[in-house]
């Protein structure tokens, strides 16, 4: 018997500007799981994420969320004023302080221990995500949320990122809601993917998605490939029988 989602999606349309932008979208995020949206340009994956965040008015359906979630939010990008000195460490305590022993767990859990004392402004892309991220786990979130959080990352990074939000899910137990359009880094570490393209294309695990007839006409065949592998080099890295 599954357990009632954390949040749901019940078949929610939006339009935006006159345009149906999603279309009878129906989906639930339980507890420990990692679910990733994917979909083209204009498919309407960030605004979904901002349905189910309260930020953007259904016109059918509605969005169910268990009482009291703890969210964490990792957006796509932060624009940090070149002009202004801070810290990372005063960033994470803004605008309230957080304890001590929340943001030294956060920063270690996001492997950004180092970049404590950093400014934020001579902060890389990839560090800037990794400081982003620790600042939503210092809720101690229950749903982590993230917007194409490795855009502009290489490959590389970006996996070692998506390694990060693994192990997020693994010590804290939160479930885990992603959009990425990097699809051979990203489905290998998801339970679940949703092909999305204003209504949901088709849904299931990685596997199963990337096979589907309707992910290919969208996707093409190359990202089976690759995912097979990524899930090769994940494994491989995490049986301690390859250097990192």
């Amino acid at each position: 018997m599954k357990t009632s989602p954390l949040i749901a999606a019940e078949n929610v349309s939006v339009r935006l500007d006159g345009r149906d932008v999603l279309r009878g979208v129906t989906l639930p995020v339980r507890a420990g799981e990692i679910v990733t949206i994917v979909g083209p340009n204009g498919s309407g994956k960030s605004t979904l994420l901002r349905t189910l965040l309260g930020q953007v008015a259904t016109v059918r359906g509605r969005v169910e969320r268990r009482d009291r979630l703890r969210i964490g939010y990792v957006p796509q990008k932060l624009h940090v004023d070149a002009t202004l000195p801070m810290t990372v460490e005063r960033f994470l305590h803004l605008p309230r302080r957080a304890p001590a022993e929340s943001a030294a767990r956060a920063l270690a859990d996001a492997g950004a221990e180092y970049l404590r004392g950093h400014q934020m402004a001579g902060l890389s892309g990839g560090q800037l995500q990794r400081v982003l991220l620790a600042r939503a786990l210092l809720a101690d979130p229950e749903l982590l949320i993230l917007d194409e959080a490795t855009q502009g990352l290489d490959q590389p990074g970006s996996a070692a990122f998506y390694r990060l939000i693994e192990n997020a899910r693994a010590e804290r137990g939160c479930a885990v809601l992603m959009v990425s359009h990097e699809l051979h880094v990203v489905m290998a570490a998801s339970d679940r993917v949703i092909c999305l393209n204003g209504h949901v294309c088709c849904e299931g695990a990685p596997e199963q998605v990337a096979s589907a007839p309707e992910y290919r006409a969208l996707f093409g065949t190359g990202t089976q490939g690759a995912l097979a592998l990524y899930r090769h080099d994940h494994d491989h890295n995490h049986d301690g029988s390859a250097a990192g």
